[in-house]
């Protein structure tokens, strides 16, 4: 469908409700312009930016978006304000490495009418991660629905960094279009990804009080690496099927690691250590 048959139908519907696109970014001028040119068809795009040493804020500036240049957060603190800065109440929130599909915008553009306090309060759909050569399409990675489309009076940010979701106050919709997702330049990108991830959540859990046993470093990956690659399906994606349920093991198994290095007792000073 081209931008005209869009451009038709939302100067058609008086009733139509605005949107506005939430983004959240940091040195993406890589990947924002596909991510902008797919929100086109909402009302207000509004990027938050920590601080980007490329030109992501230029580009998003070129392409329409209002720009906000922030201190980073976290996760969730970073995208409830972009929700909380939104002109519109009804919002779509996207990542920055992520674009919506034609027939996601289709199925949006088609609520429009509908969107209502009355009616449920956010929408879920799938979203589809390419990794290295190939759409993946099964294992734990797919369909990962994601609830992004919601009505901010009744819903928010929450969850526990670096793992954020939408909470909701009222129901829930599914759309089947799906967002497509290119989250890994190359593997040192993927690994990196892993060690910030396992070391937020790791602190996260012994904030809590959450302890680790040894027991966590053997079973708990096992139980990953089976739901992703037999339960899951993930055998069927090839060598890429593998790999990723050992680095689901491997980020189950990091993570506990780090917890049990965060219980132990710190080391003495260098000063108080016998001499050899």
């Amino acid at each position: 469908m081209s931008s005209l048959w869009y451009e038709k139908r939302m100067s058609a519907s008086p009733a139509r409700t605005p949107i506005s696109a939430c983004i959240i970014a940091m040195d993406e001028e890589e990947r924002i312009g596909a991510c902008l040119d797919a929100l086109s068809f909402c009302d207000e795009i509004v990027v938050v930016d920590s601080h980007s040493t490329d030109r992501t804020r230029e580009l998003a500036a070129a392409k329409g978006a209002r720009v906000i240049e922030r201190d980073w957060p976290g996760h969730v603190a970073q995208k409830e304000f972009a929700v909380r800065a939104a002109t519109h109440e009804w919002v779509l929130c996207v990542d920055a490495d992520e674009v919506v599909s034609q027939e996601l915008r289709g199925e949006i553009e088609a609520l429009r009418g509908a969107l209502s306090n009355a009616g449920p309060a956010g929408y879920d759909f799938p979203r589809c991660t390419y990794y290295f050569g190939r759409w993946i399409r099964h294992g734990t990675w797919y369909p990962d629905r994601q609830l992004r489309l919601f009505d901010r009076r009744r819903g928010h940010w929450g969850g526990r960094d670096p793992h954020d979701r939408v909470e909701l106050d009222g129901s829930r919709a599914a759309l089947a279009g799906e967002l497509m997702h290119w989250p890994y330049r190359d593997l040192s990108e993927h690994l990196a990804t892993i060690d910030q991830y396992t070391t937020i959540m790791a602190r996260g859990l012994h904030e809590r009080g959450v302890r680790a046993g040894w027991s966590d470093l053997l079973v708990r990956p096992l139980v990953r690496f089976l739901r992703f690659y037999v339960l899951k399906l993930g055998f069927l994606e090839g060598w890429r099927g593998l790999w990723l349920a050992c680095v689901a093991a491997h980020y189950v198994r990091l993570k506990y690691a780090k917890l049990l290095l965060l219980q132990s007792p710190p080391a003495p000073p260098l000063s108080s250590r016998p001499r050899s």
